[in-house]
């Protein structure tokens, strides 16, 4: 059973010029490049992160509280933050009618 996929891919004639040019100097394949390239950019775009314990407890604590029910909608969080940022009108005097 294979253990990799091919794919077939397009590259604008300039960049293949270039994996060549790198290909030939490093003495590497294509595939060796550009899973190295992919590794890579997932690693930038897309880091694994471990949580710490005292994250994971939070995560579990806070799993716990959704399954109990005890949690607000984002719209109800919004609407408290509203109500909270609002500034309290303060009564102006009026004119006496004429």
């Amino acid at each position: 059973m294979r253990t990799t996929d091919t794919l077939t891919i397009s590259l604008p004639p300039a960049m293949r010029k270039q994996l060549e040019k790198i290909r030939e100097q490093e003495h590497r394949t294509r595939s060796e490049l550009v899973r190295e390239a992919l590794r890579r950019y997932f690693a930038s775009r897309y880091p694994e992160v471990t949580p710490t314990q005292s994250e994971m407890k939070a995560i579990r604590r806070g799993r716990a509280e959704i399954a109990s029910g005890k949690y607000v909608t984002l719209e109800q969080l919004q609407d408290d933050l509203e109500s909270t940022n609002r500034k309290p009108r303060t009564k102006s005097s009026r004119k006496a009618a004429r």
